[in-house]
């Protein structure tokens, strides 16, 4: 009697075991690496980080030989002072000395325009006694109108000297200006690329390039693994996908941790593979399945290695 009761009890128990051997897949955890490069050539400089290390976004990384773009830099600033300044003087009138010479010879002329008026009256006079001869007072008369003429010439002068330089003349120099502020943004931007900040917080996963070692432009120099990246990878049979739905929860369990990591369905593959490209079971490699993406909190999935084997439980 005692040996029938546990046989049973045995049974059960395997029966257990085969019922939880069916809910759990295996799976793999998988990172999702953030290069950083510059899209510039250089020579490497400084390598602020090392490989295994955490950063935090925006501390720096690397930074390139920038001797070339810091005199490009310097140079499209003075371009753009000079620009300035000519602008500055377009706007502006003649100089001091320029406006003070304009207003002596106007007031000279205002002064022989009155001399001539004087003249002109004179001999009026004269021709009115038959004292001059007609010719002397069409004499007086060309030299009073050449006067006047001659004060409002310089009047005119004066008062576009006043002005500056003609509009279409500032807008032109007004967009040469505007070019040149560009060109210095974009000095400015070159610069900067020589210098590379993380992107995001995470683990510095590998270095690319020794320091002294020239960097092609925009090939990477640090592989950063952010923990929002990290997933875990599991190929579920294809009697089961069915009921696997994108965002159900599953548990996670990796050799030497107790406890199991919450994590939920990001994504199900529509397509069916025969060969997982890496999968840690005993099973026969011919079966057919599909592979189902798994994602955690940040603080999880730090836990986690890419590589790294686990059991999923949906």
């Amino acid at each position: 009697m005692i040996a029938r009761i546990l046989v049973i009890i045995s049974a059960l128990a395997l029966a257990g075991c085969d019922r939880k051997t069916e809910d759990r897949v295996q799976g793999y955890a998988e990172g999702e690496f953030v290069y950083v490069a510059s899209p510039l050539a250089g020579a490497l400089e400084t390598l602020a980080v090392q490989r295994g290390s955490q950063v935090r976004a925006g501390e720096p990384l690397f930074s390139l030989e920038c001797g070339l773009e810091t005199a490009a830099r310097d140079q499209a600033a003075r371009r753009l002072d000079e620009g300035r300044a000519r602008l500055a003087d377009a706007k502006k009138g003649l100089r001091e000395s320029e406006m003070s010479s304009l207003e002596a010879q106007l007031n000279q002329s205002k002064a022989a325009l009155a001399l001539a008026e004087k003249e002109l009256a004179r001999q009026s006079e004269l021709a009115a006694s038959h004292v001059s001869s007609p010719q002397d007072l069409d004499k007086a008369k060309a030299a009073r109108d050449q006067d006047r003429q001659r004060v409002t010439q310089l009047e005119a002068d004066l008062k576009t000297a006043q002005l500056g330089s003609r509009s279409d003349q500032i807008e032109a120099a007004e967009a040469n200006v505007r070019a040149l502020e560009a060109a210095l943004a974009k000095a400015g931007w070159d610069l900067a690329q020589k210098r590379q900040v993380a992107p995001q917080a995470g683990l510095v996963f590998d270095t690319l390039y020794w320091q002294g070692e020239w960097v092609p432009a925009g090939r990477p120099v640090i592989s950063l693994l952010p923990p929002a990246n990290i997933k875990l990878r599991a190929f579920v049979p294809e009697p089961r996908i069915g009921a696997i739905r994108v965002g159900a929860p599953v548990r996670v369990s990796v050799d030497g941790v107790r406890d199991p990591f919450a994590g939920k369905v990001s994504f199900i593959s529509p397509r069916a593979e025969y060969t997982p490209p890496v999968i840690y079971s005993q099973e026969s490699r011919s079966k057919l399945v599909f592979m189902v993406e798994i994602i955690f909190d940040p603080a999880t999935a730090a836990k986690l290695h890419p590589g790294q084997p686990a059991d999923v439980n949906f």
